[in-house]
């Protein structure tokens, strides 16, 4: 087992099945020495989206389940990592990025707080490698009506 996988099981996480492609698009991308993970939603460990998840910060939910949702995709996008790296989570040298989409109403102006989700995990999972990079808009709408999708780019040996 590797610290990775050793972090994540400190950590009582038990990474998902990863998400199949739902149109015309491939679940990650290796070029070179980086990996980028597609966006991924909140789906759970049952590869289901729970209505504590679904619809818009600001309006329909707030930000506790944002933060839950932005963690969510975040250990979508480790599960997607974890099948491109032929299961080497150990190859990860370090998150480059992190990209997330919240579905916001059109006041909510929490967009960074809520990404923190996401980039917490990171850093509680990779610990310094998980220092990355960022973005975070706020969109009209998502897929399934998640909450939020998170995308990823690391750097790989």
């Amino acid at each position: 087992m590797n610290a990775v996988e050793t972090r994540l099981a400190e950590l009582g996480i038990t990474l998902p099945t990863p998400a199949a492609p739902i149109a015309n698009y491939v679940p990650y991308v290796i070029t070179g020495n980086l990996l980028v993970i597609s966006g991924q939603i909140c789906f759970g460990l049952d590869g289901k989206l729970s209505d504590h998840h679904k619809g818009k910060l600001g309006a329909e939910i707030f930000n506790e389940a944002g933060l839950e949702a932005a963690r969510l995709c975040a250990i979508n996008v480790l599960a997607q990592a974890k099948a491109a790296l032929d299961g080497d989570l150990g190859r990860i040298v370090r998150c480059v990025r992190l990209g997330g989409f919240i579905n916001a109403a059109p006041h909510f102006a929490a967009l960074p707080a809520i990404m923190n989700g996401a980039s917490d995990l990171m850093v509680e999972v990779l610990g310094d490698k998980g220092r990355h990079a960022r973005s975070t808009v706020g969109v009209a709408e998502l897929p399934a009506d998640a909450a939020v999708e998170v995308e990823a780019m690391f750097e790989i040996a």
